[in-house]
């Protein structure tokens, strides 16, 4: 395992009822007597990244653990894009170089704890899953998103680095919020009545699955391929602070470096896209009030272009995440550019990774890197036209011709296709249909190949809106 070098290093536990337990772990010592409930907590001095070291718990009984590295442990988390692994899913859903990313994956300074998936009315204290090695046999099954960001950050840093995949597809942000995380904020009071109306629902669920089955073999009794069956949730997975109380929860007195996140596409429906923002927003710090380190790091991923049903508001959320920003210690990973229209998991894997790997650099480690793709900041009214600001400008540039992808709106807000022109580190932007421009919005679709503006870092810049 990795335990997180430059804090203090907790152990903790269960045991018999007042047994008196000690914790030794490179020459320091902490005790502790368990309480009625067998619980016991021990705290160690903060360690530089180093090891391998042994941990022993002695009690009434002991035990030692061996091959214990002290680094850096980040936590990740999401729904299917991050869950997604080296191997790939099942079907459609690949890695790109996916056989010889898993053929090259050993690396023994990086550890790896897949979580299983876990739902709960309450907050769990354990959680039932093993460190392992980084190998190819361990990595093929673990979060490619996370691997590929570890490597990097390991790779740089050159400290070990442990991942925490905790991750569910085709999973709502709500379900990994606490109860007291949701309820803390009323305008968030919604998610509840969603939730409602998706229970009333559920009883139908186990007739569909049960129908799909039977359609599924009369197929392959005939011979046939297998029919199309539309998505359905794992209704259990759905519920406010499901996934918390049964995947964030154990680990909150464990302490991280900080986490990546890769979730959205589950709350792009109409009645949960215009909440994303609050709650978003609120996870992160209801997962900061959870684990008592601060407020560390927090990096995520925009959710990337696809061709969904169009009366999903995917640009809604990317707006949320991108506004998500005013977080402290928080960096996005923009990926409008490597996304698929026709499959909802992107196979470049490698460059959400290394996007992430840059905010970490920038934002945990203090390094003097460009992070981030343009980032709208204000926009202008300037004559007939608009003049719009960015954060991370350094060499505004469009990529293959002209620049595309911008649309301005007057008081009425019927939106229009726009010419833009860049100007040092702001661009221009104008229609002859809006004489009296008031609104500006860039690459504001469910899917898109329209957007080719990018700094001179390489990096793409976020869709936005100037709207309010």
């Amino acid at each position: 395992m990795v335990l997180q070098r430059d804090r203090p290093i907790h152990i903790w536990g269960w045991s018999d009822p007042g047994d008196a337990v000690s914790v030794s772990l490179n020459g320091a010592t902490g005790s502790d007597t368990s309480d009625k409930y067998g619980r016991w907590s021990v705290y160690l001095p903060p360690l530089p990244a180093g090891g391998p070291y042994e941990v022993r718990v002695s009690g009434s009984n002991t035990i030692t653990l061996e091959d214990v590295l002290v680094g850096d442990v980040w936590f990740a988390s999401g729904q299917s894009n991050m869950e997604m692994p080296l191997k790939g899913f099942t079907g459609s859903a690949v890695i790109n170089n996916s056989d010889a990313e898993i053929n090259s994956a050993t690396n023994p300074k990086m550890r790896l704890l897949l979580i299983p998936k876990k739902t709960s009315n309450y907050p769990l204290a354990d959680a039932h899953a093993s460190w392992t090695v980084c190998t190819p046999e361990t990595a093929a099954g673990f979060s490619a998103a996370a691997f590929f960001f570890g490597r990097d950050i390991q790779s740089k840093e050159n400290v070990p680095i442990g991942l925490i995949d905790s991750t569910w597809g085709g999973t709502p942000v709500e379900a990994w919020m606490s109860l007291d995380g949701i309820s803390r904020d009323a305008s968030l009071m919604p998610i509840f009545a969603a939730w409602a109306k998706m229970a009333d629902e559920q009883p139908e669920v186990p007739m569909m699955i049960a129908a799909e089955k039977r359609e599924d073999e009369a197929a392959k009794k005939a011979g046939q391929p297998p029919p199309h069956h539309d998505w359905h949730p794992a209704p259990e997975s759905w519920a406010p602070a499901a996934l918390y109380n049964g995947m964030i929860a154990p680990f909150v007195d464990f302490p991280i470096k900080g986490a990546i996140w890769y979730q959205g596409e589950s709350n792009a429906s109409p009645d949960r896209a215009g909440l994303y923002e609050k709650a978003f927003s609120g996870m992160i710090a209801d997962w900061r009030a959870h684990w008592h380190v601060g407020d560390f790091p927090f990096l995520y991923v925009q959710i990337a272009n696809f061709g969904t049903n169009a009366s999903e508001n995917w640009s809604v959320v990317r707006e949320a995440q991108r506004r998500t920003l005013a977080v402290a210690n928080t960096a996005m990973a923009v990926t409008i550019d490597i996304g698929d229209s026709t499959n909802v998991h992107p196979a470049d894997k490698q460059d959400v990774g290394a996007r992430l790997a840059l905010g970490a650099r920038a934002i945990a480690y203090g390094e003097k890197v460009e992070y981030s793709g343009p980032l709208f900041r204000q926009a202008t009214v300037e004559g007939s036209g608009m003049r719009v600001w960015f954060d991370h400008a350094e060499g505004l540039q469009a990529r293959g011709g002209e620049l595309v992808g911008f649309e301005i709106a007057g008081v009425d807000k019927k939106f229009m296709p726009a010419t833009a022109k860049i100007e040092g580190r702001s661009i221009v932007v104008e229609s002859h249909d809006v004489p009296r421009p008031q609104v500006v919005r860039y690459g504001w679709r469910n899917t898109t190949t329209v957007i080719n503006l990018y700094n001179d870092a390489g990096l793409p810049a976020s869709p936005f809106t100037s709207a309010e």
